[in-house]
């Protein structure tokens, strides 16, 4: 191969890899199909219709990433598959209680799911900004998870979805409040304001994603909220053993499904950190933990390759 051969193959490859990052950064930014709310006027206890505000970009998101906060009416954008199968899931992002990442831990997600014919709802749920209040942070995150899952199964036509198919994914904070939602008996988190919350809340399947602090980072000790029972339903979780909010909480989470008999399955990378979404590290394979989910859900015949 003479100079200019190896220039050229250089250049196309260049070309190449360009276009690639091209496909992926466009395929990240998906619009909604639409939005919708779910509940009829006000939240429970919310005196405010504000639906969020997006925080300033940081310039060392790249691609960029979208933090809105003060969300007081939470809502669902809706993302459908080209060829539904019959399966939904609501999408809790992360962001602290205080912020909801839409994108990175929402929407990218969602475009994931799409490919496998699930339709995806990415939740917009009511944040805390409010520190030290009595109130956990958790809670008004599950009650609007509660009733999404209902919303979605006193509708299922619209979209197309089997009642016996609806699951959650959950990020970090979203992750916990997924938790807390997965081991949650009979009794809501909200009293019933009308004929949808007559429909069960429990989800079919949950994908936990680096659930945030469901153990003591200190003691070790679960949150007492995660009530173990038979009736569980299946989960696939993923941690990284060098996160801070420790990957402890992910495999006791495992154990209690474990000890009753609950299908589960647990992935924890050596490193990665937090906060990664579907998104690559570098020097980590945890870009890969999305694959794995995938294969979970078509083995259990939720997604369609």
């Amino acid at each position: 191969m003479n100079l200019e051969q190896t220039r050229r193959r250089g250049l196309s490859s260049k070309l190449a890899l360009g276009l690639a990052f091209t496909v992926f950064a466009l395929s990240l930014y998906v619009d909604a199909a639409e939005t919708i709310l779910i509940w009829p006027g006000m939240a429970p206890g919310e005196n405010s219709d504000a639906r969020g505000t997006n925080l300033e970009a940081r310039p060392t998101d790249t691609p960029p990433i979208t933090r809105v906060e003060k969300i007081r009416l939470p809502t669902m954008d809706v993302f459908p598959a080209h060829e539904p199968n019959g399966t939904g899931i609501v999408i809790l992002p992360g962001g602290g209680f205080g912020k909801v990442v839409v994108d990175l831990e929402g929407s990218e997600a969602a475009a994931i799911l799409n490919r496998i014919g699930i339709t995806a709802f990415v939740l917009r749920y009511r944040t805390n900004e409010t520190k030290g209040a009595d109130e956990p942070g958790y809670l008004r995150p599950v009650q609007d998870a509660e009733r999404a899952v209902r919303y979605l199964r006193a509708n299922p036509f619209h979209w197309k979805l089997d009642v016996n198919r609806i699951g959650v994914m959950g990020f970090s904070a979203g992750g916990q409040a997924a938790s807390v939602l997965h081991t949650r008996g009979a009794e809501a988190d909200y009293a019933a304001i009308d004929d949808i919350d007559k429909q069960s809340f429990r989800p079919d399947f949950s994908i936990l994603i680096y659930p945030w602090n469901l153990a003591n980072a200190k003691t070790g000790e679960m949150m007492p909220e995660l009530v173990y029972d038979a009736n569980m339903p299946p989960a696939f979780i993923v941690h990284t053993s060098d996160d801070a909010s420790t990957s402890v909480g992910a495999a006791k989470f495992y154990l209690g499904l474990k000890e009753k008999s609950v299908p589960a399955e647990l992935h924890i990378y050596e490193n990665g950190g937090h906060g990664y979404g579907t998104r690559s590290r570098p020097d980590s394979n945890i870009g890969t933990w999305s694959d794995r989910a995938v294969d979970w859900l078509v083995r259990r015949k939720l997604g369609s390759r």
